[in-house]
């Protein structure tokens, strides 16, 4: 997946979001630097609290060393709540029901998936995730895809704006889901892993019927 330009600390934060975990090697091969490079900023990452490092041992030889993001490195990623206030929803929730949340989300659900539709228009289902996973991006959301195979994709988004609306509301989830079925043209859209259960992104398996796979499908 590429990396834009930024800075080397923003693609060494950018590459331990997107990976979990990542050592020296690793990082070097990514970076295309030096060992003393990576280093000298895994340093200064560390010395600013926004890594964590970990010594893994190994059957022989010395322990190896890895690297992952701490939880104050969070403040470098978006975190655009598109106008949802967690204390506005427990408020809303608190005077009238659940039901009230539940309305809230779909109406959201709907609107966003308004927004979406027309930018969908005269596009095959590739280009449909290519252009899905752009508007994820300009959310915050930094999404990636890959083709599985002919009709199948997999939509990874590394990056939750909403995660704590979503932790205190899991219908936010629910309704996501269902957007993409919405905009993308398909029921088979499976959520594999969620931030709101302890992974560390959110993945989705995309499937689609294989007539639509077709360009000349209307």
């Amino acid at each position: 997946m590429e990396i834009t330009k930024k800075s080397t600390k923003d693609k060494i934060l950018t590459l331990l979001k997107r990976e979990v975990v990542l050592t020296v090697n690793e990082l070097t091969e990514l970076l295309d630097i030096t060992h003393m490079a990576v280093r000298k900023h895994l340093s200064v990452l560390d010395k600013d609290g926004l890594i964590i490092t970990n010594e893994v041992r190994q059957p022989m030889g010395r322990p190896i060393q890895t690297f992952s993001l701490s939880e104050k490195a969070e403040v470098y990623f978006p975190k655009n709540y598109d106008g949802i206030s967690l204390e506005f929803l427990h408020d809303i929730e608190e005077l009238y029901g659940n039901e009230a949340i539940q309305r809230l989300f779909d109406k959201r659900q709907e609107r966003l998936t308004n927004e979406y539709d027309s930018r969908m228009d005269n596009k095959t289902t590739s280009e449909k995730v290519a252009e899905m996973v752009n508007i994820q991006n300009e959310k915050g959301y930094m999404a990636g895809y890959s083709q599985i195979n002919e009709t199948t994709y997999e939509l990874v988004e590394y990056n939750c704006p909403i995660l704590s609306v979503a932790r205190a509301y899991k219908t936010a989830c629910s309704c996501e889901t269902d957007m993409l079925k919405s905009v993308l043209g398909t029921n088979d859209i499976s959520r594999t892993c969620c931030r709101t259960d302890g992974d560390h992104f959110c993945k989705f398996i995309v499937k689609f019927d294989e007539a639509k796979n077709s360009p000349n499908f209307a």
